[in-house]
């Protein structure tokens, strides 16, 4: 009894092997995780029942509870059975497959083990087809969960599965006698074999695809960090100093020989072996990368001759080549280069085609940023042209009029007006000055209208210290300011005052202008700073325009905010702290 156990961990061994082998084929594992479809079923059953013919093959033959032969064959005599690991191939079939596959696997290897001869040969077809419609209606609760039967059911499920055959042979065999004598002979080595053999056969399927998913996992995780890593360099443009930069990450993180990055012209980066003569700044010199431009397809070649370089002593052997593409046209490659032909294999090429599609959408982002902020760019500049003739056809009037009353005085605002205008100028150049040239545009326009009206108003300036270096918008305080003067004091020609106050508070600055004048109506509060709104001095477009450019620059936290009673308005403004460093 021993020895045939065995005899049949041997046999079960080769059945194990095969099974080991064939979950090392992508296209069986494919199979495995598409089980419930019909060509798919057809398929496994081919499979499991060449296994089938295999363990019938390779069976040991009994006869008078004695081994007689254990070598492969194909006839039995008329009183012999045969020991062999036909259930087992069943079993695993049913319990991978469910009932359809079990069956069928069973059919096949019953009606090959009923030709093969022997003592009651007929009992087999039937254990077989039982003992795959009992394995594949236990394995339909993993299918149904898209898994698979633990190691732990597979021993007890392999043990049972032979049971089952040995329950048929004494139930079923016209002999009982000799029927009990086999089943003493050889039911515990195969009850054994077949329980050990499913576990085994399970255990591999589950550290396979275990293996697998960690790679995956693995593979999965170094892609994320390699798109994180790059996005900056890539979205920055494709330049030289960005390529470089994304090119020594790609080539760390994927440990190939090279790197290298084009556009559709010259080699933007060059990193890892080669590069003393791929260099970057130079024209592009291989045609494999010419190819990838003109066709837009991922090139693999895997020779020197096929990379196609000129230079006598280049040591790069293999290559693949990925276009980087937006808006559907190829704007460059990604070269990944490898110095042994047998380092390119088809996991790189999957891995590239995944970068293929990683990069190019970082490019294309990129490129719709920088328009977006091109047009966000235009935007304020438009809205801040709309400002200077505001003020500035206001201050040519007040000129043109004093120009008869007092010359000099004239003169003074002329003089103050070139200097406003100066500053105006440098500001619509740019969508962030400095605090202090902002005053001094303040100043110029307060001088300008404390001229037009004198003593009618007072300005006072409520300035934290450190701040004159800190950044904000063009005109956002002379609007303001301006504001106060035009809307808050009507027809009063005395005490007119207007605070302004910049302070900072934790990572923001806020600036408040604030004035003692009579007030916004309710009605039109609302609908400052949002849309225009008509008075009898003006539209209070500046305000709106002011409001935009806020908005379009730190976002709606940064949004004018208005604050009103019938003694006087507040203007509040929160914007991010930054000073010219920044």
């Amino acid at each position: 009894m021993f020895y045939l156990f065995i005899l049949m961990l041997e046999r079960g061994g080769l059945i194990i092997i095969l099974a080991y082998i064939l979950m090392n084929i992508p296209y069986f594992k494919n199979l495995l995780g598409n089980r419930r479809k019909a060509s798919t079923m057809v398929q496994l059953i081919v499979v499991f029942g060449l296994f089938a013919l295999i363990s019938n093959f390779t069976g040991v033959e009994i006869g008078q509870n004695q081994i007689k032969m254990d070598q492969p064959f194909t006839d039995l005599s008329s009183h012999s059975s045969l020991a062999n690991t036909r259930v087992l191939t069943i079993g695993v079939s049913g319990l991978i497959g469910g009932p359809i596959i079990g069956v069928g696997v069973g059919l096949i290897s019953g009606i090959i083990r009923y030709f093969q001869g022997g003592i009651d040969a007929y009992v087999y077809v039937i254990s077989s087809i039982l003992v795959g419609l009992f394995s594949g209606v236990y394995g339909l609760k993993s299918i149904r969960k898209n898994a698979f039967p633990k190691v732990r059911e597979g021993l007890i499920i392999g043990a049972a599965m032979e049971v089952v055959q040995m329950m048929c042979i004494l139930l079923l065999s016209s002999y009982f006698q000799e029927a009990v004598d086999l089943v003493k002979f050889i039911g515990l080595p195969m009850i054994l074999t077949n329980s050990i053999g499913t576990g085994i056969f399970l255990s591999i399927i589950d550290s396979t695809l275990r293996q697998e998913e960690q790679t995956r996992a693995v593979q999965t995780h170094d892609v994320f960090q390699l798109a994180n890593e790059t996005m900056p360099y890539f979205r920055s443009g494709m330049n030289e100093e960005s390529c470089t930069q994304a090119a020594k990450i790609i080539q760390k993180l994927i440990k190939v020989s090279a790197v290298s990055i084009t556009n559709k012209d010259s080699i933007l980066a060059h990193v890892g072996a080669a590069s003393d003569h791929h260099v970057p700044s130079k024209k592009i010199v291989t045609n494999l990368s010419k190819e990838v431009l003109r066709t837009g397809e991922i090139k693999e070649v895997h020779s020197h001759q096929e990379i196609g370089c000129d230079h006598p002593d280049c040591p790069l052997e293999a290559a693949i080549v990925i276009p980087l593409k937006s808006q559907g046209k190829t704007v460059g490659t990604l070269k990944m280069y490898f110095t042994d032909a047998s380092k390119l294999t088809f996991v790189e090429r999957q891995l590239a085609e995944g970068l293929a599609t990683i990069f190019s959408s970082q490019i294309e982002l990129g490129e719709m940023e920088l328009q977006s902020q091109l047009l966000q760019d235009a935007e304020i500049k438009s809205l801040q042209a709309q400002v200077n003739p505001h003020f500035f056809f206001n201050t040519i009037n007040t000129i043109s009029a004093l120009i008869r009353i007092d010359s000099e005085k004239a003169r003074e605002m002329l003089l103050q007006l070139s200097t406003f205008f100066r500053s105006n100028l440098q500001g619509a150049r740019t969508n962030v000055i400095p605090l202090e040239k902002e005053l001094l545009q303040v100043e110029a326009y307060t001088k300008l209208e404390q001229a037009r009206f004198p003593d009618r108003y007072q300005i006072e300036m409520n300035i934290e210290n450190g701040l004159n270096n800190i950044l904000l918008p063009p005109f956002m305080i002379q609007i303001l300011v301006e504001n106060a003067f035009k809307h808050a004091f009507r027809n009063r020609r005395m005490d007119n005052l207007v605070q302004v106050t910049v302070n900072k508070i934790d990572n923001d600055i806020l600036v408040s202008v604030q004035d003692n004048g009579y007030g916004i109506e309710k009605n039109r509060l609302g609908k400052l700073g949002k849309e225009s709104v008509s008075s009898e001095r003006g539209t209070g477009s500046a305000l709106e325009n002011l409001n935009k450019r806020l908005i379009s620059l730190f976002g709606d936290r940064a949004k004018l905010n208005f604050e009103s009673s019938e003694k006087g308005t507040i203007i509040i403004c929160k914007i991010p702290y930054q000073g010219m460093e920044g």
